[in-house]
C-alpha cells in the first residue's frame, strides 16, 4: 500500500467519523438507533432530557431601580429561571432580581404571571421568587434538582433559558470542568463550566443533564469565543435555597478570617502538611482577630470536624462551613502554630448585609450610597462607616463642581456625615431653600486625602 494510499483511507475515515458525529451518532453510522450510549439513539436521550424540563423553563422581566448614573433611573432587565415546584416557586440569579421593584414572568405556554422575591442571596448569586399562580391554573411544570456531584469531565448537558431576551432557547456541550474555582466570583461555592452557549439572558436558567435533572443554574458566559460558560452547582442551590425559603437570605456568620490552601501553584506557595489550612490573614476588629488567630497558623478541625484545603478548589466548601456555624456561640479551632498543637474559642458575628443603601440627590445630581466592608472594603479602610459618592450626573452640577465617584462625603454645609439620613435631611432642607441659597460646602476623603469641593445646584438641567 502507497503512501498516498494511506493518506486518502485516513482522509476518508475522518469524514466518516465526522458524518456519524453530525448525525447524533456515537460510533455508528446515520440511521442507526443503535448506539453505545445505553443502547438509545442520542437524540432521543436529548430530547427526553429537553422534554423533561423545558416546560419548567420561564422567561422574566423585571422592573429595575438604580443609582449608577447619578439618578434614580428605572430600566428594564431580563433573565432566566427554572420552576422547581407546581405551586410556582422558582430560581433564578440574585442579579437578574436585584433592585427589581416588579418582575414578570412568561411560561412555555405563554401564560403570564406577576412574581414576588421570596429571598436572595448576592453571595452565590441565588433567587428564589414565588410566582402569583391563579386558583384556577393547575399545577405547574416543574424541573428537579439532581446531583452535581455526580457530574463528571465531558459530560453531556444542556443550557436553557432566554438568550438575548429573545424568549427561550435551549443549546448542548458537555462539562469542561466540574470544580471550577473563580476567585472574586463567590467565595462559598466552586462552579460548573461548560461549553455550551451562555449568553446573555440566560442567567438563571437550567443547566440539564440527560437525566432530565437540573444540575446547575447557569450564571456567567464569556463573551468573546462563546464557548466558556459558568453554573452554580445543583448542590450548592440545595444547601442555599433552604434557607431562602426560610429566612428570605442565608445571614452568613462572619469570622474575619482569611484563609490559604496548603498547596498554591500560581503563588508558588507550598506547606510541608498533609492537613488543614492555613491562616492568610484576619480582617480588623473580626472575631478571628480578637479570638488571636496569626498568619500561617494552620487550622485543622473545627467543632471537631477536620477541614483540609490542599487547593484552591478545597476553600469554598470550607468557607461554607464556616459561613454557617451558629453565630455568637464559641467554636472550638484546633490548630497548629509552629511545632505545637493548641485551641482557639472562634465566636463567628452576624455577617449583615453585603452592600450598603443608596439614595437619589435630585438637583445636586449625584446619588450617595453607604459604605460596607464586604462591597467596599477600600473604602472600609479609611472610613469604617459612612456614606461615599456613587454616581455622577452628565451634564449636571456635580460634574461641574468636580465631584468624583468614590469620594467619602465627611461634612455637607458643616454637618458631619455618618448615615444615609444625614445626607437626606441635608439636602432635603437645602431644596427647600434653593431660591435662596445654591451653594454648598462637601468636605470628601478622596483617595485617603481630604478635599473641599464647592457644589453650585444653581441650575435645574432635568429643566434644560
Amino acid at each position: 500500500m502507497t503512501y498516498r494510499t494511506r493518506s486518502r483511507i485516513r482522509q476518508l475515515s475522518v469524514v466518516f467519523v465526522t458524518a456519524a458525529l453530525a448525525c447524533g451518532q456515537v460510533g455508528r453510522v446515520c440511521g442507526d438507533e443503535t448506539t453505545p450510549m445505553g443502547g438509545m439513539d442520542f437524540r432521543k436521550v436529548v430530547k427526553a432530557a429537553k422534554t423533561k424540563v423545558f416546560p419548567a423553563v420561564i422567561f422574566i422581566k423585571c422592573i429595575r431601580e438604580g443609582h449608577e448614573s447619578g439618578k434614580k433611573l428605572s430600566q428594564e432587565v431580563s433573565g432566566s429561571g427554572v420552576l422547581i415546584s407546581a405551586e410556582g416557586e422558582a430560581l433564578t440569579n440574585w442579579h437578574v432580581v436585584d433592585k427589581a421593584v416588579n418582575v414578570r414572568c412568561q411560561l412555555y405556554d405563554g401564560r403570564a404571571m406577576d412574581a414576588k422575591v421570596v429571598g436572595t442571596d448576592k453571595d452565590t448569586d441565588l433567587a428564589l421568587i414565588q410566582l402569583d399562580v391563579p386558583d384556577d391554573a393547575g399545577p405547574l411544570p416543574h424541573a428537579m434538582l439532581g446531583d452535581s456531584s455526580r457530574l463528571k469531565e465531558g459530560d453531556f448537558v444542556m443550557a436553557m433559558g432566554a438568550p438575548w431576551g429573545m424568549n427561550r432557547s435551549v443549546s448542548i456541550g458537555i462539562v469542561s470542568c466540574t470544580r471550577r474555582f473563580l476567585p472574586e466570583h463567590s467565595e462559598y461555592s466552586l462552579w460548573l463550566q461548560t461549553d455550551a452557549a451562555i449568553s446573555p439572558g440566560n442567567s438563571g436558567g437550567p443547566l440539564v443533564n440527560t437525566d432530565g435533572e437540573t444540575v446547575g443554574l447557569n450564571t456567567r458566559g464569556v463573551m468573546t469565543g462563546g464557548d466558556m460558560g459558568f453554573a452554580v452547582p445543583s448542590d450548592t442551590i440545595k444547601c442555599i435555597v433552604a434557607q431562602l425559603r426560610e429566612h428570605g437570605e442565608v445571614n452568613w456568620s462572619w469570622t474575619g478570617l482569611q484563609i490559604q490552601p496548603l498547596r498554591n501553584f500560581n503563588r508558588n506557595i507550598f506547606f510541608d502538611a498533609s492537613e488543614g489550612f492555613i491562616v492568610a490573614e484576619t480582617d480588623p476588629d473580626s472575631p478571628a482577630r480578637e479570638a488571636g488567630f496569626v498568619p500561617k497558623d494552620r487550622i485543622i478541625s473545627i467543632n471537631g470536624k477536620s477541614l483540609t484545603a490542599m487547593t484552591e478548589e478545597n476553600l469554598p466548601a470550607i468557607r461554607r462551613h464556616i459561613g454557617l456555624l451558629p453565630k455568637n456561640k464559641p467554636a472550638v479551632v484546633e490548630i497548629v502554630r509552629g511545632d505545637k498543637r493548641i485551641t482557639v474559642e472562634l465566636t463567628p458575628r452576624e455577617k449583615g448585609k453585603v452592600e450598603g443603601e443608596e439614595l437619589d440627590c435630585p438637583r445636586w445630581d449625584f446619588t450617595v450610597k453607604a459604605i460596607n466592608q464586604f462591597d467596599n472594603p477600600r473604602l472600609h479602610f479609611f472610613h469604617k462607616k459612612g456614606v461615599f459618592v456613587y454616581g455622577i450626573k452628565s451634564p449636571g452640577n456635580a460634574t461641574a463642581s468636580n465631584l468624583q465617584t468614590q469620594d467619602i462625603l465627611l461634612k455637607v454645609d458643616g454637618k458631619e456625615i455618618v448615615t444615609l439620613d444625614d445626607v437626606k435631611a441635608i439636602h432635603r432642607s437645602a431644596i427647600e431653600d434653593v431660591d435662596r441659597k445654591h451653594r454648598i460646602v462637601l468636605f470628601v476623603l478622596r483617595d485617603g486625602l481630604m478635599r473641599q469641593v464647592v457644589l453650585d445646584y444653581s441650575r435645574d438641567y432635568e429643566k434644560e
